[in-house]
Formats: structure tokens, sequence, C-alpha cells
């Protein structure tokens, strides 16, 4: 960084700002610890790296609290009658192509396991993993190829073979299980967002054809009576809107953020030059590509900016060939998977994370960049419309010209940056993994009591 002088994140018009870190202990009510960006005291030295100051609140200890989140988890579930749960599912968190919803669903399921459920939970063959594991309290079953799992997971749900159940959760990732037809008793469905396009982006036309008639036409009417959960108010609409399913029977329940993604507990060194990190598999939904050409239309203006893509994805040959055609292989950077405290380190230090992403059920990359400080610029879609706050906590960009604006907006301004992080730290502690396992058990238990009176 050279011996360039230290300037700070701050709110020009406050003279200071102040990020919340929260200790995401789990029951919704954590004390936040503060954490202060002094102005800089140095006017007359040139633009350099900020840093980011933080206070811890000495006493913040989380385990009691997450003691007590299983113990709400165990009542809820004993009170409902629910001691066995089973997860349908595509794929799980140990698959190479894993995302945002394989997480959403362990994160839950080692939640309720930690409170006493016995959780199985059934999903596809993953390249070099064992048929049946144990995860953080659960039973994994991976049965089946990709296509095949459907027809096999149901027949072996429904005869009956993984053991008895309580309730069942199924998650629909573009194809549904069809539990409706075949399954009795207490259930509910992960839905996360419709995927309407997403279909011509990932299969050949017939195939393609074929999956949007199943999710627009045939799925929906099986499913009128189905308990959905969605992450966002957004999504629902569109569940609501597209689908025709009934308001009154899609629930919203936003997910957590990880307790790692804060902004630090030591003063937080961000880059001297302009830095905007993505995350994402790199598959085409999510629009890495109109993304590294936004970032090298940029370029011109910002000449010292860099990007780091973060994720693998069968597009990463063709994304390589585009930074190439832009001359941007000194400057993009595209490094595969990296490690969670890599990851939590890229966020800190970044100046803006970024999505082109074409559909998204919530866009839990942007909120957990939030929670370490980092204000976002996205495409306008559901999903992001709940994860950024436009104007507050980030910027929604309507089309590839408002992605550039939005980006050179906030890369241009500091004092911007600076009041836009402190709002999406302060908003992004809402949201934990535990008020999530238990909001989404109380949905269940809810269905369950519907289940028992009929």
């Amino acid at each position: 960084m050279g011996e360039q002088c230290v300037h700070h994140r701050f709110d020009a018009a406050l003279g200071a700002a102040v990020f919340l870190d929260v200790d995401r202990a789990g029951d919704g009510h954590d004390a936040p610890n503060v954490a202060v960006n002094q102005p800089d005291q140095t006017p007359d030295c040139a633009p350099g790296p900020m840093v980011r100051f933080f206070v811890r609140d000495p006493a913040g200890d989380g385990d009691a609290n997450t003691d007590d989140a299983a113990a709400k988890l165990g009542d809820i579930a004993a009170a409902a009658g629910l001691e066995r749960v089973h997860f349908l599912a595509w794929r799980d968190l140990d698959d190479p192509e894993a995302g945002g919803s394989e997480v959403h669903a362990h994160e839950i399921a080692r939640r309720w396991a930690d409170a006493g459920i016995d959780i199985t939970f059934r999903t596809s063959y993953a390249p070099g993993q064992p048929q049946v594991a144990w995860r953080d309290g659960y039973r994994v079953i991976r049965r089946a190829g990709r296509y095949a799992v459907f027809p096999r997971a149901a027949f072996s749900e429904a005869t009956g073979r993984h053991g008895a159940r309580d309730a069942l959760v199924e998650i629909w990732n573009g194809m549904p299980f069809f539990s409706p037809l075949w399954a009795k008793g207490t259930r509910i469905t992960f839905l996360h967002h419709v995927h309407a396009e997403m279909w011509d982006m990932t299969l050949p036309p017939n195939l393609a054809r074929f999956g949007r008639g199943i999710e627009s036409t045939l799925a929906p009417p099986l499913y009128r009576r189905t308990r959905i959960v969605t992450l966002s108010e957004s999504s629902r609409e569109e569940l609501v809107e597209d689908l025709h399913f009934r308001a009154s029977r899609v629930s919203v329940v936003e997910p957590g953020i990880d307790a790692r993604f804060t902004p630090g507990p030591e003063p937080q060194v961000l880059e001297a030059d302009p830095l905007v990190v993505a995350v994402g598999r790199l598959v085409p939904v999510k629009r890495f590509d109109h993304l590294i050409d936004a970032l090298a239309g940029l370029k011109v203006r910002h000449p010292r900016l860099r990007a780091v893509i973060v994720g693998e994805g069968y597009e990463r040959p063709a994304l390589e060939s585009l930074v190439a055609t832009h001359g941007a292989e000194e400057w993009i950077d595209l490094p595969g998977r990296v490690d969670d405290a890599d990851l939590v380190a890229l966020y800190r230090r970044a100046w803006v994370v970024a999505s082109a992403s074409v559909r998204e059920g919530w866009g839990m990359t942007l909120t957990e960049a939030a929670a370490c400080g980092t204000p976002a610029v996205v495409t306008d879609i559901a999903g992001h419309r709940d994860a950024v706050e436009d104007g507050v906590t980030g910027i929604l960009a309507r089309d590839p010209e408002g992605l550039v604006a939005g980006l050179d907006r906030l890369l241009a301004d500091e004092a911007l940056r600076g009041a836009m992080s402190v709002a999406a730290a302060e908003r992004a502690a809402r949201f934990t993994w535990d008020n999530t396992a238990r909001r989404v058990l109380e949905v269940l238990a809810d269905e369950a009591g519907r289940t028992h009176a009929r």
C-alpha cells in the first residue's frame, strides 16, 4: 500500500461513522457492539487506504444465547410432536455445485439437530462423498444421480425406506419432488424464487421448455394447499403473481448470516485502490459476463480499479476469455473458491460488493458483505430488493447502464460509501441463522397443528 496516509470511512455529514457488530447468537435481540470510524486527522495527505476501528463489548458471549436458541427449538418441536423430520433436496452442502440453497438447508437442519430433532437429509450423489454420512448431527443419504434422485427419493419416502417421519421438508430447486402426490402428514416446501428464464440459460431448448412447463403450469396447481416458505417479500410476490400460489400459504423467512461475517475485532484496513468483490457460482444466471463488461467500462474513470470474482463453475473458461478480451488479466482476478477466513477478509477490504444476477431468492453474499460493513451495487430483481435497501445499504440497478452508473457513483463518493457501510452493517445485524431456524420451525409446527386438526 506504499507510504500513503490513512483515511477512514466516515459520513461527511456526521464526521464519524458507527458500525454495529453483533454477537449473532441467535435470539434476535443481540446487543450491538459499537464500532466507530473516526474522521481523518491528516487532511494534507493523499487518498490512501481506509481503516475501520471497532470497540467490542467485552461481555459479549454467544454460548448462553446459542443454548437458549436450541432450547427454544426443542420446545417448539416437542409441543408440535416433531421428533423426526426428513428433508428432500436436489443437492447437499458437500456437492461441488452447492450454493445458497444448500447453505440455507444445512444451517436449518443442523440447528434442528442440535435441538434434539432426528433429521434425515435425502439428496443425490456427490462426487467423492459417501452414500450415507453424518454432518453436524444429522444424517445425509446420497443416492441416485442428478435426475434419478427425484423419483427414487420420492419412492423411498413414500414407502418409508428411511424410517418413520413426523414431517417432511421438500426443497423445490427448479424441479419439484411432487410431494403433494405421495406424502402424507405434515410437510412444507422451500421455494426460493421463480426460475423463469433460468431454464433457457442452463438447458437445451427442449429441456428448457419442459422445465418451464413443470414450474409454471404442471406443478403449481398440485401445491395449492402446500405451505411454501420463501426468502423474501419480493420473491413471495413473484410466487403469487407468476405461479398463482395462494398468498396466505406463502410464508417469508429471511436467511441468516454466519457470525463470522462482521466488520472485525481489530482495525480493518481497506484496499488503497478501489476494490469490487463479487461472489457466486460461475454459471449463466449470475451474469458475471455483464459484471466484467461493466468493470471494464469503469476502468477509464477509475484507473486503479481492481476486482475479485470468487467462485467456481462451468462458465470459468468463457469468463477468463472475456477478461482477456478486455485486457483485464492484471486487475480482474478469478481465484476460484476461497476458504471462509479469506472470504471474510476480502469482504472487509472491499469498497463495494456487486451482483449482476438475473434471478435470486435473496442474495446471501450481499448480506454477508453487508455484515462486514461493505455496501452493494446489484441488479434490481426479486430477492435483491430485500437484501439491499436501495439508496441506504446499496444501489439497485435497473439495467446494465445502471449497474455501471451505480458502481461509478459509489466508488467515487467516499462519504456515500461510509454512510451506506454504516447502514449495511446495522441492517445485517437483524439476520441470524438461529432466528431463521426458529421461524421455519414455527411454520412447520403450525402446519403440524393444521394437519392434526383435520
